[in-house]
């Protein structure tokens, strides 16, 4: 039995390298438990100020339909997200449970980089002040086109995510490490492209239904669904990393608030 665990322990020490530079944003104290407490408490005031500018500004005199039943849910789902954020910002709660914090912290950056700022979009496409010429049924089709785009760029990225692991691009310390920034960037091409396509098709359908728009109100209706688009490209990263906390000790910090060294299976008290 001995013998096992400590082969058990050795492969899982392999497995720990191929994700060694994922660790990156703890070493340099970035990621590390306080910081991201101070990014939830932060987060408390910027999600209702957020939900505010979303339904009350940017939906007052929208045609877009399901706008109601859209708040009902969102509003709920913020009003958890920012409950949770006070309770996992104090000290003795996330030092204990950092996986959650880390599980909240990605929830909370996709509502408020992601879905606030593309529903603002939608919202403001819909609107009468604009004078835009959309219909309910053109909006549920851009909706559809930017959702389905949204997810291509997801599922690349997950899978462009995968073949840099399994070709040792995260390991630390290697010639492919040093290397992974310009192997990368080649990697982005095809999640460029989708974005790309997007962009020209939201351009495409702001002109198509408008011939009044400043190009400062253009960059606005632009943006929303741009960010969308940047928090799904990073979402596959935070949950490899969320993976690793769960996984190896390594990703975790110990209660004196130090990164555990790569190796330590040390679980938490």
């Amino acid at each position: 039995m001995y013998g096992k665990e400590l082969i058990k322990l050795k492969l899982l020490d392999e497995l720990q390298e191929d994700f060694a530079v994922l660790r990156g944003p703890f070493e340099s104290g970035r990621q590390s438990p306080k910081n991201l407490a101070i990014a939830l408490v932060l987060s408390t005031f910027i999600q209702p100020l957020m939900f505010f500018l979303t339904y009350v500004v940017a939906a007052d005199t929208t045609i877009y339909p399901y706008k109601d039943f859209i708040m009902d849910i969102h509003f709920w789902i913020t009003i958890l997200l920012v409950v949770f954020s006070i309770f996992f910002a104090i000290p003795k709660v996330y030092l204990k449970n950092q996986k959650i914090q880390y599980l909240l912290i990605i929830l909370v950056s996709q509502n408020v980089g992601a879905f606030f700022m593309y529903l603002i979009s939608l919202f403001l496409l819909g609107s009468e002040r604009l004078s835009l010429e959309v219909t309910e049924d053109s909006l549920i089709s851009f909706t559809l086109t930017t959702l389905l785009l949204g997810l291509l760029v997801f599922i690349i990225t997950c899978v462009r995510f995968y073949f840099l692991l399994k070709k040792g691009h995260y390991k630390a310390g290697t010639k492919k490490d040093k290397l992974r920034s310009k192997l990368e960037g080649k990697s982005y091409l095809p999640t460029a492209i989708i974005v790309g396509t997007g962009l020209v098709y939201i351009i495409q359908y702001i002109s198509r239904n408008s011939y009044t728009l400043d190009i400062n109100t253009m960059v606005l209706l632009i943006i929303g669904p741009f960010l969308f688009f940047t928090m799904l490209f990073v979402l596959p990263e935070q949950l490899v990393i969320l993976y690793c906390k769960y996984r190896f000790e390594s990703f975790n910090f110990d209660k004196d608030g130090n990164l555990k060294p790569m190796g330590s299976e040390r679980k938490d008290d």
